[in-house]
């Protein structure tokens, strides 16, 4: 037996999410790598489950939590062996197959990335999907050609997990970057991770007209909706921007005029379904990140805590990362 969250649904639709003693025989059959969880994270997707604010779960019940860090128990995998140490985000878990907000947990061995040397299980969960996801995007703006001499990056939700570690990157590459927040008082925060300035989220979250003055040379858009649409507005000609989220809303009001008149790119980012190859760069580069600036995103809380959390981060209350102790 062991600690975890579980999620079920009750006669009303709504979700009860409780912590309890799970039974390890009823981990899922099909998972290849035993694992014990030590460290997992809350990201947004987290927060849609234990609440049932959006339908993310698709089996009842359901352990939630995309990521955990940890150590394999035991395996029937041929690349993973006891003892070794391991990184998950993604691939449907949490969703479709019992997830890492708990202390053990059954996962197939083509899901997990080896823990960079040098880094902890805390440090890969203070990175978490959302760090992860911030390095997807600066990779693809890198491979559209941005570079660091070609003006300002912008990074909206910029408190927020994605935001936070996308400031931390992109300014440690040399850009200058601005971020966008609805929390003003936080811009000490923000200039702490590498911001150059900081701008108020109502400037992009209302409805804007197509096309607006150049600004940005790239942008990482973890919001949605009228803010991704004024990012796209204002970014310079021959300007990329990456898109990783939703905070916002899906929504996409915008028109044609950025692309075909200032020839700007869009690029979606997904981190769910990323290719291992991908995966393993995008940690590689991420065990380098500074120490202290993750110290700074990060706040350490319970499994029991993670339930009361959840509806902070849909609500745009929590600054950086929530790494759960799951033995806590």
């Amino acid at each position: 037996m062991f600690k975890a969250i579980l999620l079920n649904k009750k006669e009303d639709g709504s979700t009860d999410a409780r912590l309890i003693e799970f039974d390890e025989s009823q981990l899922p059959a099909d998972g290849d790598v035993t694992v014990r969880v030590d460290y997992s994270t809350i990201n947004f997707k987290d927060g849609l489950a234990i609440t049932g604010k959006s339908p993310v779960v698709r089996k009842w019940p359901m352990i939630p939590g995309i990521d955990g860090a940890g150590e394999v128990i035991a395996s029937s995998h041929p690349d993973w062996k006891a003892g070794d140490a391991f990184i998950l985000n993604g691939w449907g878990v949490g969703e479709t197959h019992m997830g890492c907000l708990a202390q053990r947990a059954k996962l197939k061995g083509d899901w997990l990335v080896p823990m960079p040397a040098g880094m902890t299980a805390r440090n890969a969960m203070a990175i978490g999907t959302a760090g992860y996801t911030a390095m997807l995007c600066a990779m693809a703006l890198e491979e559209q050609g941005v570079t660091k001499d070609g003006g300002e990056v912008l990074v909206t939700g910029a408190s927020g997990g994605v935001g936070s570690v996308a400031i931390a990157i992109l300014s440690a590459m040399g850009f200058r970057v601005v971020a966008s927040t609805g929390k003003l008082n936080e811009a000490d925060y923000l200039k702490a991770l590498g911001a150059a300035d900081v701008i108020d989220r109502a400037e992009l979250s209302a409805p804007g007209k197509p096309l607006q003055k150049e600004r940005w040379s790239a942008v990482v858009d973890s919001v949605g909706s009228h803010t991704l649409a004024n990012a796209l507005a204002q970014t310079r000609y021959g300007g990329a921007v990456a898109a990783c989220g939703l905070a916002q809303g899906m929504d996409l009001p915008t028109s044609v005029a950025p692309f075909i008149l200032r020839s700007v790119r869009l690029i979606g980012v997904d981190s769910v379904m990323a290719p291992m190859p991908r995966r393993r760069e995008a940690w590689r580069r991420l065990a380098q990140l500074d120490a202290g600036k993750l110290d700074r995103i990060t706040q350490q809380i319970t499994l029991a805590q993670a339930i009361e959390k959840a509806p902070d981060i849909l609500a745009g209350k929590v600054r950086g990362r929530l790494v759960v102790d799951v033995n806590a």
